[in-house]
């Protein structure tokens, strides 16, 4: 059992130093050409149309976008919250390493080590992803204490942050699979001897519940979803590049993670830990059968790291193998500066014009294909000039005749609604829930990425369609997207659209 002891003044200094740095840096390390990235937008709304479940995502992050939006939905609240997460997740592995009997370097290469890491880049966004790592994170945290000490209080600790972590992002499922993997294959299989185990279980499953009968009373949308994404995204991933990525992520601090590998196995006192390097195994290669993304199993390595540093620490503890410990930072140092360079720091065409790392992670988009500028980026031009435009758009048009603002995506949707506080719907994703179709349509503004310019589906409900604007910033995703007035409708626009409704609704169900 280990003792947890006050943290002695300079290592908490130190600590406390990483934390500050992870926070601050993430409000400077983002170009002011760059809006916000297009998930964000579509989180953020979810704020007005709270629920225990959505077509995209479980409704963890609608519980942040609420506190955003009580804090007056600043682009400050929105950047903080993933930050904060990020830094959490430095805080729980620092403790790892505390539980496993790390010393000073252990811990303060560990801090480093992920603060200069890909978790600046996943940081700077507002999306699931980062309260997914710091979940994964909490699990192993917890389930070590509980191994440690004995103590089910710390099973309960797990298994609340297990439905925390299940109600932000499904894809912990593969976790707990590769967990369950992990502690059968291993001399840990006597934490199934705890009747503790399934009462905490069971309270975590009342927690999901919800969710789980919202999922059941919409048809299950999320099978529809992951469906979609199969056909469409994830049969583009290369398991080549996936594993090329892995190595990527935390490149500057590999050699903890051989360290971590070789701990596990040599190490007498991370042997008991082993289920930890089993847990990591089976979720790659789930991964790699299901041709997850690849960042999809970066929870696993803020775990891994402080098992390295450990090791590491116990390796170059005397002798001429100290001279290692400061060569560690170094590094580390090193080797992300080709990270940072790759940050939206510059502005696009700064980034284009450097463009290293081509045909890994950032740069193959959902298509499948290798471009010059990374996608994350690409989905972050643009937002501001399309609610400028449709804003300028709406008013020229008849104050007291309703206008519906339907776009093609969700993105256009949340940003139009975010910086001009509209109410614009989209077929896709959320938004097909939230059209209001209490007043009788007069006119349209529809954004659409489409080439028919001529718009001949809509033209004989209307007296006038026509191309009003467009979005010209090349580097945006959205490049070329069109705004069209369609004016003065001549039937029930209204009827239209609920069949509409109902025939996406039901194209999506089968």
């Amino acid at each position: 059992m280990t003792t947890q002891k006050r943290m002695p003044r300079p290592e908490f200094i130190i600590l406390l130093s990483i934390i500050a740095v992870k926070m601050i840096a993430h409000y400077f390390i983002i170009h002011p050409v760059y809006d916000l990235q297009r998930d964000e937008y579509l989180h953020l709304d979810q704020a007005n149309h709270l629920a225990w479940g959505y077509e995209s995502v479980p409704p963890f992050t609608s519980w942040i976008s609420y506190i955003i939006k009580f804090l007056g939905n600043g682009i400050f609240w929105v950047k903080f919250f993933p930050a904060l997460f990020g830094a959490a997740t430095i805080l729980i592995s620092w403790k790892l390493v505390e539980l496993l009997n790390g010393h000073l370097f252990a811990k303060v290469i560990t801090g480093i080590g992920l603060l200069f890491s890909v978790l600046f880049r996943i940081n700077i966004l507002y999306q699931p992803n980062s309260f997914d790592i710091l979940s994964w994170t909490l699990v192993y945290y917890f389930l070590i204490r509980s191994i440690q000490s004995g103590k089910d209080k710390w099973l309960y600790w797990m298994t609340l942050f297990s439905a925390l972590g299940f109600l932000n992002k499904y894809s912990i499922l593969f976790l707990f699979i590769a967990l369950l993997i992990g502690l059968i294959a291993t001399k840990q299989r006597t934490v199934f001897k705890k009747p503790s185990l399934y009462v905490a279980l069971c309270l975590g499953l009342l927690m999901v519940m919800p969710n789980l009968f919202w999922q059941y009373e919409h048809g299950f949308p999320v099978v529809h979803h992951m469906k979609e994404l199969a056909d469409t995204q994830l049969i583009h991933v290369k398991r080549a590049n996936f594993i090329k990525d892995q190595l990527l992520f935390f490149f500057q601090v590999f050699f903890l993670l051989i360290s971590a590998i070789a701990g596990f196995i040599f190490y007498e006192p991370l042997k008991k830990y082993r289920f930890v390097l089993v847990s990591y195994l089976c979720c790659i290669l789930m991964f790699l059968y299901f041709r997850a993304k690849s960042y999809y199993a970066l929870g696993l390595y803020p775990v891994l790291i402080p098992f390295g540093a450990v090791y590491l620490e116990y390796l170059t503890q005397n002798g001429w193998r100290r001279y290692l410990r400061p060569l560690s930072f170094i590094i580390v140092i090193i080797f992300f500066y080709p990270f940072f360079i790759r940050l939206p720091i510059v502005p696009p065409q700064t980034l284009v014009s450097t463009a290293p790392f081509r045909g890994t992670g950032p740069h193959i988009w959902e298509d499948g294909k290798d471009h010059e500028f990374p996608q994350d980026y690409a989905d972050m031009l643009g937002w501001q000039e399309l609610a400028r435009k449709t804003d300028s758009i709406l008013k020229t048009l008849p104050a007291n005749e309703h206008t519906l603002i339907r776009t093609d995506n969700y993105g256009q949707a949340g940003a139009i609604n975010f910086y001009k506080h509209l109410s614009a719907v989209s077929y896709n994703a959320d938004y097909i829930n939230w059209i209001n179709l209490d007043q009788s349509i007069k006119n349209m503004i529809i954004v659409i990425n489409a080439n028919d310019t001529n718009r001949k589906g809509e033209r004989p409900y209307f007296e006038k369609v026509y191309a009003a604007d467009s979005i010209t910033n090349p580097f945006a995703r959205e490049y070329g997207a069109r705004i069209y007035v369609l004016y003065h409708a001549t039937t029930s626009i209204n009827k239209i659209i609920k069949a509409d409704i109902v025939e996406e609704k039901n194209d999506q169900r089968f």
